[in-house]
């Protein structure tokens, strides 16, 4: 029994981790689409500019979102606990402030839709024409 749920809670844990995820900006950016190198920047504290110039407001998913992992993983080559490591030295020598977390892709969306020099993450499947996405991590 107790290897039936270890087993299902494995396979439930790989669906979160293959989540497709979308790096999506404000419909009205000038902002047409972004390298991964760009994004990771930008995520990890290396740069607080978007390629049009303009200051980067960005959001991140919770720390229990599956998308978080995903976009961390594939988007900058670290795992979350690696950019929460980072970003806890950044903020310990005055040189950043972390993305802020919003607590759902919708919460993200809203913030992401309601601010020209908003970025953030979603899963592909919650895009809509309210957001533009600038880089498809899969």
């Amino acid at each position: 029994m107790n290897k039936m749920i270890v087993g299902a809670a494995l396979l439930v844990a790989g669906v979160a981790a293959q989540a497709q995820v979308a790096v999506v900006v404000n419909p009205k950016s000038a902002v047409a689409s972004m390298t991964a190198d760009q994004v990771a920047s930008i995520f990890l504290g290396k740069s607080n500019a978007l390629p049009n110039g303009n200051a980067a407001v960005a959001v991140d998913l919770p720390e229990s979102a599956g998308a978080r992992e995903t976009f961390y993983t594939k988007a900058t080559g670290k795992s979350s606990a690696q950019v929460k490591a980072a970003w806890s030295r950044l903020v310990f020598s005055g040189k950043g402030t972390p993305p802020k977390e919003l607590g759902s892709s919708a919460d993200v969306k809203k913030f992401v839709a309601g601010n020209p020099d908003a970025i953030g993450y979603i899963e592909k499947s919650a895009v809509d024409s309210s957001v533009k996405v600038v880089l498809s991590v899969d």
